[in-house]
């Protein structure tokens, strides 16, 4: 029961714990200038879980969202020089797309959530790998600057980064607070048979959120391509893991119904703490999935509805 009452409220207190032991273990963790730092650097990945909280939202997963971004790097990059600002749109259609056929191939086609996605995360994957002739590609600085000069520069000392994941926030936050949408988003989550019963097209909302998915992941592909001048089909490989831990440690459970972006706001911001504290603490690179693949089992055991459990699709 204790446990019950505490669970709410163990994002932020997890969050809270985290940074007074990094910054005890570093005191110049708390300076303005690092703090600024740390969120620009977590906003592409907090926008890559934006995208797959929608999905784990109403009970199911997106395993497509890392490819789908790394793809988006590839075509947006190949795109710049005759599209300019366009190709970005162009892009966003791709991964809304990607996202569309994923919903598809689950709701009418009854293909399980992780199934779909995984194979569209492939699809996805060979696209860019094709495009790209499997090797980077690399954006003309004056194109990149004319197109996209404002996502990489600043204002008052903050990255415009900070603001793109702050308004698609807004705007997801929006949609799941103050729009039918977004109830009916809520009623899937909590129960999808019940959601049937009182009449919702579960089906078509469902492949709205999946195509609305595919678009913030291919978003986060585009932060990716212009912040790092160019595109490669494994560029953004080693985000899903900490994407996905966002979503659960915020509080969003597996199982669908709570939670929501804001929860998924904090959740970023304790991997982002989490990051950082592997940085201080010298953690070699390839040793940092280890500790993100444990954290992902604990906050699925803390979060996770069990009740519910013959039910996620």
């Amino acid at each position: 029961m204790q446990l019950e009452k505490l669970r709410p409220h163990l994002p932020w207190l997890t969050l809270v714990c985290l940074t007074l032991i990094v910054s005890a273990i570093a005191p110049q963790f708390l300076a303005p200038r690092n703090l600024v730092q740390m969120v620009a650097d977590m906003s592409s990945l907090f926008v890559l879980a934006l995208g797959i909280t929608l999905v784990i939202y109403i009970g199911g997963i997106d395993l497509s969202s890392q490819s789908i971004a790394n793809m988006s790097t590839v075509l947006v990059t190949l795109a710049l020089p005759p599209l300019g600002l366009w190709s970005a749109l162009c892009v966003l259609l791709a991964g809304a797309a990607t996202g569309l056929a994923s919903g598809y191939a689950s709701t009418r086609l009854k293909v399980p959530s992780f199934i779909a996605t995984l194979a569209m995360g492939g699809i996805a994957l060979s696209v860019g790998q094709f495009a790209s002739g499997q090797q980077a590609v690399f954006m003309d600085p004056q194109a990149r600057d004319a197109a996209f000069g404002w996502v990489i520069d600043s204002t008052a000392g903050l990255p415009h980064e900070i603001f793109i994941a702050g308004a698609l926030l807004a705007i997801v936050l929006f949609i799941e607070r103050r729009t039918t949408l977004g109830r009916a988003l809520k009623a899937i989550g909590a129960g999808e048979p019940a959601a049937i019963a009182s009449g919702l097209q579960v089906n078509a909302c469902k492949m709205a959120v999946y195509a609305m998915a595919g678009m913030i992941s291919a978003l986060a592909g585009v932060l990716f391509a212009v912040r790092l001048a160019g595109g490669a089909p494994q560029i953004a490989e080693g985000f899903l893991l900490p994407a996905i831990v966002a979503v659960l440690i915020g509080g969003t459970p597996l199982t669908g119904g709570v939670g929501g972006v804001l929860n998924t706001l904090i959740g970023a911001l304790i991997v982002a703490v989490i990051r950082t504290a592997m940085v201080y603490l010298e953690v070699p690179a390839t040793a940092q999935q280890i500790v993100f693949g444990t954290v992902l089992i604990v906050a699925i055991a803390v979060t996770i509805d069990r009740s519910k459990l013959t039910t996620v699709k």
